[in-house]
């Protein structure tokens, strides 16, 4: 999207606690912050991160204007210390991250900030709005591609989108999670995506017949004609009436190329298999059904089992809004303090167990099958810690420690995942094209099991922590109690 200017996008506590720090001779105090989240939507064993492009404009665009100093101190609780501190602001700290596209798990810092905790601190709320919400469609396009296997999925949904930045991140996350192209003209303008549609059932109410109306959209568009059958009766008039048309075509010598018919209400395994025997007795084997109507990943693939003729899904609603899981659970945590020329280790113990934090500061380190390529497990590491394939390796899991995983040594393969995204305030990193991110991502999917991919109970893939870390916590736990 064109740059946004979206300094004041943020919490007013955010600003609040800013002053304070200020106030107490804190804004120099160098911080790590963690963002991570603590369990997949959609009961999945993985998400997908998405929105690390908008979160790098976001952060080079940081800037107070005078309008917004104006606005800050009309609500008459900041000092002009405080609003001539804001005057200068600009984000001068570190930033790692994995690259979008890629697959991750519960609990893991996917993205670390080191920086002034003034500065971490502003930053907080728009991290989380922008990664959260891509991060959400980009998982949900997943499960719904996986569902539709080698069939092409489309996204439909920007009129159900809870806006128009919903809906334009929104296409541009669900590509990267596997849909093939979008309705959303805007989104293909900003992000180069492929934009797909046919047209209305108010298209067919216009003509004083569907024939009529099937024909004129033919004479339009000869070359991706895809009609949408179901205004009137989809079997006794709509898919006669699109095979007429294709006849038509035919006889007249045009090449039909992407050509088909387009369902949009009823049974579609029913309707999609009479309509494919009517279109193949016609001679229109390699005609298209499209099939849209609420669909979702468990809808999609419930019409295959049941051996529905699709095999073009337009998904909407479902997908735009990741409707059987709205929210994608971010959280943005301090994890250390730079004091006496090194990090303090900090923790947030909670009533919850799983609201307790990992301390310290840290990296992820993926461990690979190093015969399938597949992921046996992520293990998360102190900045500090080493390790070499050329040792074995043995992993657990930290709330049940007695379960343990040897690896021997040169059956395994070690990728570390955070990669720096600024130092010093300056951006290192170049973003790749939507359909390059679509392509890692489509490369990340292909390391997890077939058994972690289900929709339903799908086998958890296990994120560790290693002896020192572990220990680390056990100990920090230990001094409260």
């Amino acid at each position: 999207m064109p740059n946004l200017d979206l300094t004041l996008l943020t919490d007013f506590y955010q600003l609040t606690m800013m002053q304070g720090y200020i106030e107490n001779d804190k804004e120099d105090q160098l911080v790590v912050f963690d963002l991570f989240f603590r369990s997949n939507p959609h009961d999945g064993s993985f998400s997908i991160a998405a929105g690390l492009h908008q979160a790098i404009d976001y952060i080079n665009n940081l800037s107070f204007s005078n309008e917004d100093i104006k606005y800050l101190r009309s609500l008459d609780i900041f000092n002009e210390h405080f609003l001539a501190y804001l005057k200068s602001f600009k984000f001068t700290g570190d930033l790692y991250s994995v690259v979008e596209g890629t697959i991750i798990f519960p609990n893991e810092p996917f993205l670390k900030v080191i920086a002034p905790i003034v500065q971490a601190q502003l930053i907080e709320t728009a991290l989380l709005n922008i990664i959260n919400h891509q991060s959400l469609i980009a998982t949900k396009a997943s499960r719904v591609k996986w569902a539709a296997g080698d069939d092409v999925v489309l996204e439909f949904g920007l009129r159900r989108a809870q806006g128009p930045d919903a809906g334009i991140l929104g296409a541009r996350a669900a590509v990267i999670g596997g849909c093939s192209a979008t309705s959303n003209v805007l989104a293909g303008k900003l992000f180069d995506i492929p934009v797909k549609g046919t047209h209305a059932h108010s298209w067919v109410m216009s003509f004083n017949s569907e024939l009529a109306a099937f024909r004129a959209y033919a004479k339009q568009y000869p070359t991706t004609c895809l009609l949408l059958v179901d205004t009137y009766d989809t079997l006794k008039s709509g898919v006669p009436n699109a095979i007429k048309v294709f006849e038509e075509m035919r006889d007249q010598g045009i090449h039909l190329n992407a050509y088909g018919i387009r369902l949009d209400s009823g049974d579609l395994s029913y309707l999609s298999k009479k309509a494919r025997i009517m279109l193949d007795q016609a001679g229109f084997k390699d005609a298209i059904i499209s099939a849209s109507s609420d669909l979702d990943e468990y809808l999609i693939r419930d019409l295959k089992l049941q051996g529905a003729q699709v095999n073009l899904w337009g998904v909407g609603t479902h997908l735009i809004t990741s409707k059987d899981c709205p929210a994608f659970g971010g959280v943005y945590k301090l994890a250390a303090i730079y004091e006496k020329d090194d990090f303090v280790s900090k923790i947030k113990i909670s009533e919850n167990p799983d609201k307790v934090t990992n301390p310290g500061n840290k990296k992820i380190l993926r461990i690979y099958d190093k015969k399938s390529g597949k992921i046996i497990a992520d293990l998360i590491v102190l900045e500090h810690e080493e390790y070499s394939e050329a040792n074995p390796l043995i992993l657990f899991d930290p709330k049940s420690t007695w379960k343990k995983k040897r690896l021997e040594a040169g059956t395994y393969t070690i990728k570390e995942l955070l990669i720096p995204i600024f130092k010093e305030g300056k951006c290192l990193y170049s973003s790749p094209s939507t359909f390059e991110i679509k392509k890692h991502c489509e490369e990340e999917l292909s390391t997890l099991w077939d058994e972690s991919r289900r929709l339903v109970n799908a086998q958890t893939v296990y994120v560790d922590l290693s002896q020192e870390l572990y220990d680390l916590k056990q100990k920090m736990l230990m001094q409260y109690y």
